[in-house]
């Protein structure tokens, strides 16, 4: 029922529709869990009669309780209500779809890779070994080395890069370099090793397989991640900073480097670090570039190393006989690197909170 008076905005009472619902009023809290029990209940009904694989019980399950549930929010709540739910479901749905790629690859990736998470896999290399046996000593070091350099090489080009286009850049050579970057940053990963393969051919002739090639390779994609996480960074440092600085006559340079960079500590590191993660688990440059040793080369500039990646990719593709023994230790491999990129990113996180401007640090 609707009343008005002066000055009273109206106001309006739920109304009864059949099947005793009302209208305008709020289903209860506990509606959408109990719409989808049911729908399950359903699916589950109907996999009694046509077996239903996990794929399809958690599709007819999400659709059909999305569509009940759209269907009595309607006649209870109205067309705007139950059009909110609709969205709600599909997101939750999505959401969900997302997820079920992600948890299955990590249980995957633990469940097989968890059995040769030993000392042996940590200390030994594949020297001498056949079947059983033998470790990643040789690869974990040189996917350490090649990333420190890769970082080495990246880092200050990055920087210095981002630093121009913020600071200094103007015209058209900004724009330039800002259209390059951009283009750089979409480059094929395997493009970049047959680059580097290229650049040491000329050099040193071809068939040449060094580890500073593949960081080489790794730099020309980390620093396009690099220039567009440090300019991002640097715009968000206030230019009243600048201003101050100017005000008492120091020079822009060293605005930049005791003012603004100071400033953007924080959310430099952490875009360093997840640059870093960006590339630590690239294969295709370092099988052109680098190519795999079962030996220990902890000498980026003499001859092949092992990595990580390229390791694993070997022991699944070419794990001889018997072949369990190698996909286990491959599986071990991309384990190691799943866990090397979680702590990269937990570091970049711990980086972000720690030199937060809220923090006073």
């Amino acid at each position: 029922m609707s009343q008005t008076t002066a000055g009273v905005p109206e106001t309006t009472t739920p109304t009864q529709v059949p099947g005793g619902l009302r209208t305008g009023g709020r289903l209860p809290r506990w509606t959408s869990w109990a719409v989808f029990a049911g729908a399950l209940a359903a699916v589950a009904l109907l996999d009694l009669a046509v077996a239903l694989n996990t794929a399809l019980y958690v599709l007819f399950t999400a659709v059909l309780g999305t569509v009940a549930l759209f269907g009595l929010s309607r006649a209870a709540e109205g067309r705007r209500t139950a059009l909110d739910r609709l969205v709600t479901c599909v997101v939750a749905s999505a959401f969900g779809l997302a997820m079920v790629p992600l948890v299955s690859l990590i249980y995957e990736v633990v469940s097989r890779g968890i059995a040769r998470l030993d000392g042996e896999f940590f200390t030994f290399s594949l020297v001498g070994v056949v079947g059983e046996g033998g470790g990643a000593y040789h690869a974990i070091f040189g996917t350490l080395i090649i990333t420190g350099l890769t970082a080495l090489i990246s880092v200050p080009i990055g920087l210095l890069t981002a630093i121009y286009l913020v600071e200094y850049g103007a015209g058209r050579l900004k724009r330039a370099i800002t259209f390059l970057v951009d283009v750089m940053t979409g480059i094929p990963s395997i493009v970049a090793g047959l680059f580097a393969y290229a650049l040491f051919s000329i050099f040193f002739g071809p068939g040449v397989r060094l580890g500073i090639a593949g960081s080489v390779a790794l730099s020309v994609l980390m620093v396009p991640v690099v220039v567009r996480s440090a300019e991002e960074v640097l715009k968000l440092v206030p230019n009243e900073l600048r201003e101050a600085a100017y005000a008492l006559g120091v020079p822009k340079w060293r605005t930049i480097v005791k003012v603004v960079l100071p400033t953007a500590v924080g959310g430099l590191g952490t875009g360093i670090t997840l640059a870093v993660a960006r590339v630590v688990g690239e294969t295709a440059p370092l099988l052109v570039t680098v190519g795999i040793t079962n030996a220990t080369n902890l000498n980026p500039f003499d001859g092949r190393m092992a990595t990580l990646p390229v390791y694993a990719f070997y022991q699944l593709t070419q794990p001889g006989v018997p072949p369990e023994f190698a996909i286990d230790r491959a599986w071990t491999a991309a384990l190691l690197l799943i866990v090397l990129v979680m702590v990269l990113n937990v570091v970049a996180r711990l980086i972000s909170r720690l030199f937060a401007p809220t923090t006073g640090r």
